[in-house]
């Protein structure tokens, strides 16, 4: 067996040392993932270390860093399609952004202890587990400041309840008029909402918006004949 003759024990101690800083320092990050109940949890991340960490080392087995080099290039471009799986759009709201960046981080840790890097390996763990935790309070106190909408860039909605005959003119007339006040449209669609009842979404240009301009235009449409109901939302999430 050609496996007699090329196995090299330093060779495999090195492979080994890799793999369990890997497995370590996946399950780190992992841990946290697990315990605030994360799509992707304990295990995942720990595969994806320890994943990228043998393929690296593999390649630097084979081919030197240059080899190492070309396949970190394919680890980081490689594992989006993991990070893309655990990312779910849910109406206006986005989920799993940062648990796909703490896989793709978990390939970075892993690549770092492939590479023989177990000081960075280690410094980089740190790192993401304080991204993770320590910026937790911070985030919570900024999304509880108040919503300046003047002073904002977001995406807004404007949504009008008509009824079916009614549908064509206060279509054109929604546009109109809130164009008329400087808010340009960038999408309109008509979805159902039940009692024989339809809603227009008009998605405004995302732009800096005085919420006053916007209740003035939505009660003027309210009066209108065949509207039930006229109102304005503003999503932030992406």
């Amino acid at each position: 067996m050609k496996f007699l003759t090329t196995f090299q024990t330093a060779d495999f101690l090195d492979t080994l040392v890799s793999l369990a800083v890997a497995f370590v320092l996946g399950t780190l990050i992992g841990a946290e993932r697990q315990y605030r109940q994360r799509t992707a949890g304990l295990r995942t991340n720990v595969l994806v270390a320890v994943g990228a960490a043998a393929f690296v080392d593999l390649a630097m087995h084979l081919a030197g860093a240059d080899g190492g080099v070309r396949v970190i290039a394919y680890v980081v471009s490689g594992i989006g399609f993991l990070g893309a799986g655990v990312i779910m759009k849910q109406g206006m709201d986005v989920r799993g952004l940062n648990t796909a960046a703490t896989l793709w981080a978990s390939a970075a840790v892993g690549s770092c202890a492939g590479a023989d890097m177990i000081a960075q390996a280690v410094a980089l763990t740190i790192f993401v587990l304080a991204g993770n935790t320590l910026l937790r309070p911070l985030v919570n106190a900024i999304n509880r400041i108040p919503l300046d909408e003047k002073t904002s860039e977001a995406t807004y909605y404007f949504k009008l309840a008509v009824t079916p005959h009614a549908l064509p003119t206060m279509r054109d007339r929604l546009v109109e008029q809130l164009e008329a006040a400087h808010y340009p449209v960038g999408d309109v669609e008509v979805v159902e909402i039940g009692d024989g009842q339809l809603e227009i979404v008009a998605t405004l240009v995302p732009t800096a918006v005085d919420p006053n301009e916007l209740n003035a235009v939505a009660l003027d449409l309210q009066k209108q004949s065949g509207v039930r109901h006229a109102t304005w939302e503003v999503s932030t999430t992406d």
